[in-house]
Formats: structure tokens, C-alpha cells, sequence
């Protein structure tokens, strides 16, 4: 009996020892930040792209006091509610004095300041993929943003979900740097890519999730339930979006449909976002939709 409860603790702390290996947080390179300066000017195009100030704003939030990061807005999903955190530069409720390091792990990697890991709520899976020199641009931009001293609000997530090791194995499964749109692109079609595979973080919406959460990327964009249980988010492969190009551009800058409706929704923050971005950009994402697979 005794060598069976022995044999038995070996097994328990070996298993408990390879969880905390593999689900450890990980760090950027800090060889690729350490050289950076980022350009404010820049940084405030990739904010809008990335729909910061969409999450991290108040509810209601308007004009300038979209610039006001001062977190609250809940975002329910099948594993509790997330609440957006403080993320103005104000040093003691948000991220004022964090270090270019600090701010591309938590954006990148989802690793927050003091190591633990973070909810992929925030769309790390897809700002993994954002150039470094992005990251201090956004960075740079921020820093001039006005601070808010109000206090992050907690996440409403029970066991087992709160348990924050436990993202790391999370990370493992799902986490994943490839682009899914691969192959000889044209620059535009690149810069499409680059835009709603990693800064506009499209497929975190649209696309399907399994019950773990993870992205099924093999649906890419092919719609998915809304989170918060109410309604559906469109498909919008060419299976089902047959907007011309020029449409999809129109819908990103006025926020009209070809059918003349009007945008909605959580979407009326992201064509807010886009309608900021060079003529170009919104080019550059009609064209890139057109090289995802069809879905009908």
C-alpha cells in the first residue's frame, strides 16, 4: 500500500510540475523592443485600427472622451462576464511608467505586468502577429492619452476559469502566429491581411469558437454566435458576403450597406475605427475579404 500512495504522490507532483512548466507565461524579446522609439503620430493610426478606445473607452463614450481609457465596459461569453480594464496612462490605476517590454507582453502575449497571465479577451491571439515598431507606436501614442484614476473593475469568471494558470495551457492549444490567409499576396493584399488578421482583429468575432474558446480557423470568418447571447455575427466570406469591393469600402467609411442600412451594433465602433484609417487601408482589408475562402 505504501509504495502504491508513493507511486501515486510521484505521479501527482510530476503531473503538477509539467503543468506549471507548460502553462508558465512567457516574455517578448527584448532584443527586438529595446532599440525601438516609438512615433506617436503613427501609433495613433494603429489605435484606431486595433478598436483600442472600442473596448477600453466608457459605455458611452463620445468624441474626445473616447481618448479617455478608463475601462468598465462589460463583455459577457460563455465563461463569465470580462470587464475592460484601466488602461490610460494614469500610473496607478492603468499602465502609466509600464516599459515598452511590459506593454508588448500584455499585447502580444497576454502577459500582464506582474506576470499573470491574461483573459483573451483581449485579442492577444491576433496582436500577436503586430510588428514590434507598431507596438512603440501604439505605445508612444497612449503614453499622451489623458489618465484616469478610476480603479479596473474585476472580472465576474468562477472556478474553473478563474484559475489564471490555467490560461497558459490555453495559450498552447490555441495560440497561433500563422497567418491563416497564406501565399503570394500583392502588397495591398498583404496590408489587408496585416490589418484584419492582426490589428482589426476580425476573426475574433466572426469567426466560430469550440467549446474551449479556441478560434476554429478553418471557418475563418464564417460567422459565429454573439457572445453576449443575443443574435448572431455574420458571415463574411465571399460565401455570403457578395458585396463588390467598392461596397465594402463605402461600409467602412459611412457605415451603409449596398441595401442602404445603416451599421450597428458593436460594428458601428469598428467602422468609426476604420473610417479614420487612409483610403488605402480600407482598400487593402476589401481586398484581402475577397481572398477568404467561401463559407456559405
Amino acid at each position: 500500500m505504501s509504495r502504491l500512495l508513493s507511486a501515486f504522490l510521484a505521479v501527482v507532483l510530476l503531473g503538477f510540475g509539467g503543468f506549471l512548466l507548460l502553462s508558465a507565461p512567457q516574455s517578448v524579446d527584448v532584443g527586438q523592443y529595446e532599440a525601438l522609439t516609438g512615433d506617436a503620430t503613427k501609433g495613433e493610426l494603429v489605435f484606431w485600427a486595433a478598436g483600442c478606445a472600442s473596448c477600453h473607452a466608457a459605455a458611452d463614450a463620445k468624441g474626445a472622451d473616447e481618448l479617455v481609457l478608463t475601462g468598465g465596459q462589460e463583455f459577457p461569453s460563455a465563461f463569465g462576464t470580462f470587464m475592460a480594464p484601466n488602461i490610460s496612462p494614469d500610473a496607478t490605476q492603468g499602465i502609466g511608467g509600464w516599459t515598452l517590454v511590459e506593454f508588448a507582453n500584455a499585447v502580444t502575449l497576454g502577459v500582464g505586468r506582474a506576470g499573470e497571465h491574461l483573459y483573451p479577451a483581449l485579442p492577444y491571439n491576433a496582436y500577436n502577429k503586430m510588428l514590434p515598431q507598431d507596438v512603440a507606436d501604439l505605445k508612444a501614442f497612449m503614453d499622451g492619452l489623458p489618465p484616469s484614476a478610476t480603479p479596473s473593475q474585476p472580472h465576474q469568471v468562477g472556478f474553473p476559469f478563474n484559475i489564471r494558470r490555467s490560461l497558459g495551457i490555453w495559450k498552447l492549444l490555441f495560440e497561433n502566429t500563422d497567418w491563416v490567409i497564406a501565399g503570394d499576396l500583392t502588397p495591398e493584399q498583404t496590408r489587408g491581411r496585416y490589418i484584419a488578421e492582426a490589428l482589426a482583429h476580425c476573426g475574433e468575432c466572426h469567426t466560430p469558437r469550440n467549446a474551449l474558446g479556441g478560434l476554429q480557423r478553418s471557418a475563418w470568418l464564417s460567422g459565429a454566435p454573439n457572445p453576449s447571447g443575443k443574435g448572431r455575427i455574420p458571415n463574411i466570406t465571399p460565401g455570403k458576403l457578395t458585396w463588390s469591393a467598392a461596397e465594402v469600402v463605402e461600409y467602412l467609411t459611412s457605415g451603409f450597406t449596398p441595401e442602404f442600412d445603416s451599421v450597428g451594433g458593436h460594428m458601428a465602433h469598428v467602422v468609426e475605427n476604420m473610417a479614420k484609417l487612409p483610403a488605402s487601408d480600407r482598400q487593402a482589408v476589401a481586398a484581402y475579404l475577397q481572398l477568404v475562402p467561401a463559407v456559405n
